[in-house]
């Protein structure tokens, strides 16, 4: 299986981003994209909603279905859900992007913020998998690919960001959990994370230096492509490296990706 034409994806956080950059690529294939995420009108510092995605997506060859969602909100991931599977017939994909950030440690991250990471990282996945579940079961070919980094338990990844390393390997554990879980169902399920910082405002925020040497979300959207177009039964329990899965797949020029071509490349967190 190569394409994703007319396949229904439920992609969270996609107004910006890696995000959306999924969204479009999924978008170019013919497929029925969900942008769930929390921004429907402009925000004075950045770009995209869920409209501007979703005309992006239209554009692009797909059918758009934007909705307003806090995924928090269990309830309403519920509604969202049933709404996507109203409209497109089922869901076929769930993409775990949504995520908060806050690289501080432990006296700089107040509770109201370890419980935000947390809300919306790892219980976030939960809520989302949770809903989605009895509708992959009934998908075609279904996947589960959530943008959390290989379990790695060197203090050197607690030490400075405690709250954010525990909130993004709790979404890698549930990626461990639910592919066991859910294997004899044939849904896979796999994380995927980036070799390099990626141009998105997560590092412009938190590591600006890197913008330069960061790469592009194309390569994290070619990469989920890669992934979840792989027969399910045959392609669970992993923790992909965006530049691993493209190589396997035959991609030799990473220079297109470079925000600078030429610059050398930043590493991105939590990888050896």
């Amino acid at each position: 299986m190569t394409t994703l034409k007319g396949k229904t994806v439920f992609i969270t956080g996609g107004s910006r981003g890696i995000g959306r950059s999924i969204a479009l690529r999924f978008a170019a294939d013919g497929a029925n994209v969900v942008i769930a995420a929390k921004t429907a009108e402009a925000h004075p510092k950045l770009e995209g909603t869920i409209h501007t995605v979703a005309a992006e997506v239209e554009s692009a060859g797909g059918k758009a279905l934007p909705i307003q969602l806090d995924i928090r909100d269990e309830t309403a991931v519920a509604a969202a859900v049933k709404k996507t599977a109203e409209a497109f017939g089922g869901i076929d994909v769930l993409v775990n992007n949504a995520s908060a950030i806050s690289l501080t440690d432990t006296l700089g991250t107040p509770v109201k913020r370890f419980d935000l990471m947390h809300q919306i990282n790892t219980r976030g996945t939960y809520v989302c998998a949770q809903a989605c579940i009895p509708f992959l079961k009934r998908g075609s070919n279904p996947h589960i690919l959530t943008l959390s980094p290989p379990l790695n338990l060197k203090p050197k990844w607690f030490k400075p960001h405690l709250a954010y390393t525990l909130s993004k390997y709790g979404m890698s554990m549930c990626t461990l959990g639910l592919a066991a879980e859910l294997a004899t169902d044939g849904i896979a399920v796999n994380s995927l994370w980036p070799r390099t910082t990626i141009a998105t405002a997560a590092v412009a925020t938190f590591f600006p230096q890197a913008m330069a040497a960061s790469r592009l979300p194309e390569i994290m959207a070619d990469a989920a492509h890669a992934i979840v177009t792989r027969p399910s039964r045959e392609c669970t329990g992993n923790f992909f490296i965006d530049e691993a899965v493209l190589r396997s797949a035959g991609v030799t020029d990473f220079e297109r990706y470079a925000v600078t071509p030429g610059v050398p490349l930043a590493a991105d967190i939590f990888l050896d």
